[in-house]
């Protein structure tokens, strides 16, 4: 990524078994980034780049590898984020939701740090999804009303895990059917 003069974040699979969120080891590796897209193979490596906007890189932590390298990953609370946003490439849901609150349970992430982030590198379904599930744990109205505020009117809905049928109960405030 340095000859290209691009970055990169570590992100999906690796950042969700590198916070303890998910025990299965990668066989590839994820990351975004704002140079190349598709499916590498590097030596022994696979990776899979995303290509992203620069405005969506950020929010990382670096990390010393056993090589004394530096590889960049996505931070935690952008990692809970990504598993909402990326669902469908990272297989996000509904295991991020469980995540997101054992992470508030346990006050590794917060609730002001969730919403930050969902406004700064969420879009609308992500926004939603995040409001219906904060709303569930009972977090601060004044950070709800930020993700509200957010969103335009709309009479659509969405279903709550993307992969099951819209069926079930309507939350109309988030227009989430669980």
């Amino acid at each position: 990524m340095a000859e290209k003069e691009g970055r990169y974040q570590i992100c999906g699979p690796n950042a969700f078994n590198r916070y303890g969120f998910d025990e299965q080891i990668p066989t590839r590796v994820y990351a975004y980034n704002n140079r190349l897209s598709g499916e590498h193979q590097i030596g022994t490596v696979a990776l899979t780049l995303i290509k992203v906007a620069d405005e969506r890189l950020d929010d990382t932590e670096k990390v010393r590898m056993p090589n004394g390298q530096i590889a960049v990953y996505a931070s935690r609370t952008r990692t809970l984020v990504d598993a909402v946003y990326d669902w469908s490439r990272f297989n996000g849901l509904p295991r991020g939701y469980e995540w997101i609150r054992r992470e508030l349970k346990a006050r590794r992430v917060t609730a002001a740090g969730l919403v930050k982030t969902a406004l700064r590198y969420g879009d609308t379904g992500t926004i939603r999804r995040m409001g219906a599930l904060l709303a569930c744990e009972k977090v601060d109205d004044a950070l709800l009303r930020r993700l509200e505020r957010a969103l335009k009117p709309t009479t659509s809905l969405i279903a709550w895990i993307p992969t099951r049928p819209k069926r079930g109960t309507v939350d109309r405030r988030w227009g989430v059917v669980r």
